[in-house]
């Protein structure tokens, strides 16, 4: 039997809460937005690329998010000490360009795997809590977590853009 992604239940973002669950409310929507984009679909339709000369596909979008949430929520905000994904020396963008061969099923667990990581992460931080950040130009920036929340949302809203084209071109599928 061919492999999909499952179907999925988005559930309704939250209207009325405090600052921390309304945060936690809206990146949990953007999460199932991008799985609600690529439910139903076969491996191979993941991989199958947007338009030319761009080779974005909903599998690398799914792996971009899957080390966006290892990167922000674990290894920055929580100083956890882990290595990136999908990293390469050849590429640093495998997460997004190495899907030819890679594993579907197994990439969707790795997603929903660090996504449970990165909450358990953020649960024992204050929006408050701060981190020192080492940029590619030899500065340091300091970030919160809040920061890291509203740049999740950010980073989802615009690749779930990216993942209504992509499924459009797949199979026709529209919607929110």
């Amino acid at each position: 039997m061919t492999w999909r992604a499952p179907e999925i239940n988005r559930t309704k973002e939250q209207t009325n809460g405090d600052e921390r669950a309304s945060l936690e409310s809206w990146l949990d929507y953007h999460r199932q937005t991008l799985l609600l984009k690529c439910a139903g679909l076969t491996a191979e339709q993941l991989k199958t690329p947007s338009v030319e000369p761009s080779g974005l596909t909903l599998l690398g979008l799914v792996r971009h998010m899957a080390a966006v949430e290892r990167w922000w929520f674990r290894i920055r905000a929580a100083g956890q000490d882990l290595p990136g994904l999908y990293e390469s020396d050849d590429d640093p963008d495998d997460d997004l360009n190495a899907v030819a061969d890679a594993d579907a099923e197994a990439d969707f667990a790795t997603f929903t795997a660090e996504v449970e990581a990165a909450r358990e992460a953020a649960a024992g931080l204050s929006l408050d809590d701060a981190f020192r950040r080492p940029r590619r130009d030899g500065t340091v920036e300091t970030r919160n977590v809040r920061w890291v929340y509203l740049h999740m949302i950010e980073e989802y809203a615009r690749h779930n853009g990216h993942a209504d084209l992509i499924r459009e071109r797949i199979d026709g599928v529209t919607g929110d």
